[in-house]
């Protein structure tokens, strides 16, 4: 797993690196305290997959963080979720959502 951090300016920072078997709450939360202890403050925006032991260590350590799916993840989702045939036109409809 890592994290990937973008500054204000733009610029794109590997935060953190870690190989774990699982996804769980109590992984992703040592995880993340371990990228804040590293001196990472001031987070406003965390993106990543719905992961629910994510979300729940996002809400634990960067405490008043707003949280968002990542996109490419949504889009797997819905593309899972409907006809074969009708995927290119749901797939070009909501492009222009994130456009």
């Amino acid at each position: 797993m890592f994290a990937v951090g973008v500054a204000a300016v733009g610029r794109r920072e590997v935060l953190g690196f870690e190989v774990g078997d699982t996804e769980s709450q109590p992984f992703w939360t040592t995880f993340l305290r371990s990228v804040k202890a590293r001196g990472l403050t001031g987070v406003k925006l965390v993106i990543s997959d719905a992961h629910v032991g994510l979300i729940a260590a996002i809400d634990t350590v960067f405490q008043g963080s707003s949280w968002q799916r990542c996109r490419v993840h949504f889009m797997r989702n819905v593309l899972a979720n409907v006809q074969k045939t009708a995927g290119p036109m749901v797939a070009s409809i909501i492009r222009t959502i994130f456009a």
